[in-house]
């Protein structure tokens, strides 16, 4: 207990809490804290979202194979094949996807039936592109008979490298979005992929 009379002097209520310098150091080392944890978590959805592009890439591939194996008559042809083609129209932003033959015969509101499997092929194509151009931001997809997928470096190419008659190559699908540049340097527009390369590439096994 203080003796009565005895005064506090400034000394001992200095030495008795914080400083303003001390809260305000206090202050910076918390906000720094904080700006860090947000950063991380900013990096973690950036991180999440191009793995659910990713998976979604890769369930369209399948999707895609899938629709060839069913209709395997006309998805063997090497000619007049409408599972075969460049599907992208425009570039950049206003990249979209579209055949050049839809058909909507497969659609349950649609007033025809699909004559034959190649009207089924063109119906499969349109609706398959319509829902992966809604998915994936910027959408690009080719498919072709290829020999070479891959490049020297072991890199996807879009190009498409062509077998011979009786060696044509495997039926592969190549899909590809916008996505965050590996670049983390690149700011503005730099720092997106306007699907420069295919992100997905899948190979049909005859």
């Amino acid at each position: 207990m203080r003796p009565q009379g005895k005064h506090t002097t400034a000394r001992e209520i200095g030495e008795s809490g914080f400083t303003l310098i001390e809260v305000l150091v206090s202050i910076v080392v918390l906000s720094i804290g904080v700006l860090g944890m947000v950063g991380m978590q900013s990096a973690a959805l950036k991180s999440n979202k191009e793995a659910r592009l990713q998976s979604l890439g890769v369930q369209y591939a399948r999707e895609f194979a899938d629709m060839v194996r069913g209709n395997n008559q006309i998805g063997a042809l090497q000619t007049s094949n409408p599972y075969i083609g460049q599907f992208q129209t425009g570039s950049g932003a206003t990249t979209s996807l579209a055949t050049a033959n839809p058909d909507y015969c497969l659609s349950p509101y649609s007033a025809s039936v699909c004559a034959s499997n190649t009207e089924v092929a063109q119906a499969e194509v349109t609706d398959w592109l319509a829902r992966a151009a809604s998915d994936l931001p910027g959408a690009r997809v080719d498919t072709c008979f290829d020999t070479a997928p891959f490049d020297a470096n072991g890199k996807p190419q879009w190009a498409c490298t062509a077998g011979t008659a009786a060696a044509p190559g495997l039926f592969t699908i190549k899909i590809g979005w916008t996505r965050s540049s590996l670049d983390k340097s690149a700011i503005g527009d730099a720092a997106y992929d306007r699907a420069t390369t295919p992100a997905v590439v899948l190979s049909l096994q005859p």
